[in-house]
């Protein structure tokens, strides 16, 4: 019984090996079926004439995928590339520093690699904070920005927008097909916030290079901590003492001089215009700074370190001025406050914000997905309302009398935390441009200052 069981095995193996023996060959027939059943697939899908399966559906219309057009910073680059030979090397060098710059953004500040590193968008911010030092931190003079620093503004600043490029918003928009045939697709647009104030920063930055530059052939100059001149532009004119304001507050800041008689009436007239100029510059980027700090998200650890008692925060004085029925002034609450030092100022406006939210939580409990702007026009009576919109009224005033004044603690918080880095941009290049706008203002103050005891000496 067990013979022809043997021989019925070994039958069997003859005949595989006698179908199958060359496997290269077997090999072969398969790729020849896979690529005649892969065709006859495509053949069905794309619904050609000469396919034996024709398709019961009309085909999709193709259209030719026109190439996009490089961002504005791509297209820098490329002219510079495309240029003379002589200039290559100055265009590589500019692609290493954007290499350079943008793996230090993805890696976070942390050049380990470890994922230890900030968020992007604070890594962006902190970039365009530490540009604005390197290249304006020693700008304390009316006088032209160095060329090779004004290179390095624009060049840097082009390569930290550039990401703005690809900040967009989806909105339904129509297409027309090759065959006519009219569809609804998804279009892009650049996100409308920076949409409306990035060109708007970048105009104001324009304008305060134009007014540094305008100080070529001065009526004055200044002098180092020996006395000397630093600027022969007024080589000829009588010396006179340097005066200052400042009383020594910020010592270190180069002192104006002018002659005994003062500027003359022209000079004067062009100081104060372009003081008036720079003055609006710094009240329009404070109000885009303000706008966008207000858009971002207040952190939940500001919110844990809270007082559950706004009248804790702001102290017995200014919650009795601020909790009077009658009309409020907070003029006159700032000016019976007597503050005196921008370090007072910031002590002052870190309780008087910390109470104001600490009202509008109190507010919105019952609306708490509405925005405060929803929940005042509903609770007009409240209480709380009426204390969180004084707050607000007196944080506005302590700002506009401190133009000078650091970041409240809630403001570094929600840069600290923030991660929108289309937020993170606008809030960054507002901010240097608000501090070079008073820089600004502050020296002409400065010349002005000079020029009325020149002409009272």
């Amino acid at each position: 019984m067990d013979t022809p069981s043997t021989t019925c095995d070994e039958s069997s193996e003859v005949d595989a090996r006698d179908d199958y023996g060359d496997i290269d060959d077997v090999e072969r027939r398969r790729g020849r079926h896979r690529r005649e059943a892969s065709s006859d697939v495509s053949s069905e899908c794309s619904g050609e004439p000469g396919s034996p399966y024709g398709s019961p559906y009309p085909r999709w219309p193709v259209c030719s995928i026109a190439k996009a057009p490089p961002p504005p910073l791509l297209q820098k680059l490329g002219a510079a590339r495309r240029g003379a030979g002589r200039d290559r090397k100055a265009g590589d060098g500019e692609l290493q520093l954007i290499k350079e710059r943008f793996s230090k953004l993805l890696l976070g500040e942390d050049m380990s690699g470890s994922g230890k590193g900030v968020s992007t968008a604070v890594a962006i911010s902190n970039a365009i904070t530490n540009l604005y030092a390197t290249v304006f931190g020693g700008c304390h003079r009316l006088e032209p920005l160095l060329a090779e620093k004004r290179s390095m503004w624009r060049r840097e600043m082009d390569c930290l927008l550039s990401v703005c490029d690809y900040i967009v918003e989806l909105f339904p928009s129509k297409e027309i097909m090759p065959d006519g045939t009219v569809r609804e697709v998804m279009a892009t647009r650049p996100r409308s916030d920076i949409y409306v104030n990035l060109p708007a920063l970048e105009k104001l930055d324009d304008m305060l290079l134009e007014i540094l530059d305008s100080f070529q052939k001065t009526e004055f100059w200044y002098v180092n901590d020996k006395g000397q001149k630093d600027s022969c532009a007024a080589a000829a004119a009588a010396p006179c003492r340097p005066v200052s304001h400042r009383d020594g507050d910020k010592w270190w800041l180069p002192v104006p001089c002018v002659t005994k008689p003062g500027l003359t009436e022209s000079a004067r007239r062009d100081l104060r215009q372009k003081h008036d100029c720079a003055s609006q510059i710094h009240k329009a980027a404070m109000a885009i700074n303000n706008g966008v700090l207000a858009e971002i998200r207040i952190p939940e650890l500001y919110k844990q370190t809270l007082p559950k008692c706004g009248r804790a925060s702001v102290g017995d004085l200014i919650y009795r001025h601020m909790s009077f029925p009658g009309k409020f002034s907070p003029e006159y609450l700032l000016d019976r406050l007597e503050i005196s030092s921008e370090h007072d100022a910031l002590e002052a406006a870190d309780r008087v914000e910390a109470a104001m939210h600490v009202w509008r939580r109190k507010a919105s409990q019952g609306h708490s997905r509405s925005p405060w702007s929803a929940v005042k026009e509903l609770m007009e009576s409240d209480k709380n309302v009426m204390l969180a919109s004084r707050a607000g009224d007196v944080l506005l005033c302590l700002k506009q009398r401190f133009p000078g004044l650091s970041q409240t603690t809630l403001d570094a918080s929600k840069i600290q935390y923030n991660k929108d880095v289309g937020q993170a941009i606008l809030e960054g290049y507002s901010r240097v441009l608000e501090s070079l706008a008073y820089n600004i203002v502050t020296c002409i103050d400065d010349v002005l200052f000079a020029d009325e005891s020149a002409r009272k000496i």
